[in-house]
């Protein structure tokens, strides 16, 4: 079995499955992280691999960026590869002084400009959530290291990275904490499925000041996060 993106046989993926945006990422964690791991996904280049996390099965696979990418990968490991729990991983611009680059912010909700959820004609407008049980766990995890500065909160899925006008003091007005791309399409697909999801994310640049991550700073963070959300799927 295969879909138009993912060449996978069934049974390939794990229950659990980590998604960072960027698949050479994602050959970094199975890399670095994972014990006999292997390519389970190639397609586009959107690298896919599983393998055992403290004997634990976990697979990671890249979703690129936004939410229709976003929407396209989560959807296939859903329905076709009876995927349970996706986590996803990447970076953010935080718009709250307090948030500083390498901070963790987890998205108990995901705010959006995207129309992704408008394909379910609901009447009214659907809350985006993280699911709880995975938040829970991974906000304890993250709390009990003392590298860690972690925010659990709103976060805003934006469809536009080049913005002509600025939306930041809006969404800053209303207590979203952070700005990123792919939230929201993860949320609404795991809803639909009646399947986990949660998004973190490390703090790369901060847009009420300008500064954002050296070199250095990106590698010791985005590794620090890659541990909370492994971690928390040894512990499903």
């Amino acid at each position: 079995m295969s879909t138009p993106h993912i060449e996978a046989e069934r049974g390939a993926y794990a229950k659990t499955v980590l998604m960072p945006g960027d698949p050479l990422r994602a050959k970094f964690i199975a890399e670095t992280f994972l014990t006999d791991a292997v390519q389970v996904n190639g397609v586009r280049g959107m690298l896919g691999f599983t393998g055992k996390y403290k004997g634990v099965p976990v697979s990671v696979q890249g979703s690129g960026m936004g939410c229709p990418s976003m929407g396209i990968y989560s959807y296939e490991l859903y329905h076709f590869y009876d995927v349970e729990n996706i986590i996803r991983i990447g970076t953010t611009g935080s718009i709250r002084e307090d948030l500083k680059v390498g901070d963790l912010v987890m998205a108990m909700g995901a705010c959006t400009t995207s129309n992704f959820a408008a394909q379910y004609h609901l009447p009214g407008l659907f809350a985006s959530t993280a699911s709880f049980p995975l938040l829970k766990t991974a906000e304890a995890i993250a709390a009990a290291r003392k590298d860690l500065h972690c925010v659990v909160g709103n976060v805003l899925s934006a469809d536009v990275f080049y913005d002509d006008v600025s939306p930041v003091e809006d969404w800053r007005k209303m207590g979203v904490l952070a700005i990123e791309m792919e939230a929201n399409a993860l949320y609404c697909n795991a809803a639909r499925a009646g399947k986990q999801a949660l998004a973190m994310f490390t703090v790369s640049d901060e847009l009420l000041t300008g500064a954002s991550a050296s070199a250095a700073e990106r590698q010791t963070a985005f590794t620090a996060m890659m541990e909370v959300a492994l971690d928390t799927a040894a512990a499903l």
